[in-house]
């Protein structure tokens, strides 16, 4: 008995000691050594903007613009057509109102303009309409914040509610900076 005894508790240690020797090594494979497929955009990313249903049409369509012109090509002067007033920011960093939302754009994030594409040339992965809510998938690359060097794609995501024909409220995927 005391032999049997003697062999579990050797066979434990041993299983003990694997276990151990398998996890630090686990924890050392870099984060790219992790499955993944990769989050890439469609090739005709302005396709996605549009509905056989009018309704949504027309919202995909102002979101398109919010997209191309606002968020891609930095014409902020061209806001008051495609947010409203009262535009209702979930995002932690701005703060809620046309006002708000232009400041944080043009004070805060310096951003300048540039002639506005004929298509739209940020990638996207889906747009998803359902009553007055739209929703744009990106591609989000994940850097190494020393190194530069891509570790892996992750899904970025925007939604607006659109009222009479503009957006009054959004949400979007961002922390606090």
């Amino acid at each position: 008995m005391k032999k049997q005894i003697y062999r579990y508790k050797k066979n434990l240690g041993l299983g003990v000691m694997s276990a151990c020797t398998l996890s630090a090594m686990l924890m050392a494979l870099p984060l790219a050594s992790y499955a993944q497929e990769p989050v890439v955009g469609v090739e005709n990313p302005d396709l996605l903007f549009t509905s056989s249903d009018p309704k949504l049409h027309a919202n995909k369509q102002v979101v398109y613009h919010i997209v191309k012109d606002l968020l891609e090509a930095g014409h902020w002067e061209m806001a008051d057509k495609y947010l409203s007033r009262r535009y209702l920011q979930h995002n932690p960093n701005a703060a809620s109102g046309l006002d708000g939302v232009l400041r944080y754009f043009v004070e805060v994030r310096n951003v300048q303009a540039t002639p506005i594409p004929k298509k739209m040339t940020k990638p996207v992965v889906a747009v998803i309409a359902e009553g007055d809510l739209v929703t744009v998938m990106y591609p989000l690359p994940v850097r190494d914040k020393t190194t530069g060097q891509l570790l892996y794609t992750t899904t970025w995501f925007d939604t607006w509610r659109i009222v009479d024909g503009k957006a009054d409220e959004h949400w979007d995927s961002a922390l606090k900076n």
